[in-house]
């Protein structure tokens, strides 16, 4: 798993790269997380969020759901900050931990 951010004053966008470690296809992925200080998400592409108390929710789209093994899906969003753009560090991709 890959996180890239990009920050400017009080706003950011961030690319996430989910590659399938295992050895069955995903049939559907969701990754979950939650943002160190308080950061929201405003937009997102080629993914669905869902943001809540507990975190962050993050599904695939209709279309990238699928991932063989050793295969990459790529999905992003914007948001804001306030103050540092501190990266997530604790993500779980269909119930299992993920650096």
């Amino acid at each position: 798993m890959a996180y890239t951010a990009n920050s400017w004053n009080s706003g950011f966008t961030a690319s996430v790269t989910l590659t399938n470690t295992g050895t069955a296809a995903w049939t559907g992925w969701t990754l979950r997380f939650n943002f160190a200080n308080g950061q929201r998400i405003t937009s997102n592409w080629d993914s669905v969020v869902q943001p809540s108390a507990d975190g962050i929710t993050i599904t695939n789209a209709s279309w990238n759901g699928n991932v063989a093994p050793g295969g990459s899906v790529v999905f992003g969003f914007q948001g804001t900050h306030s103050g540092t753009n501190t990266n997530p560090t604790a993500f779980t991709v269909n119930g299992v931990g993920c650096t």
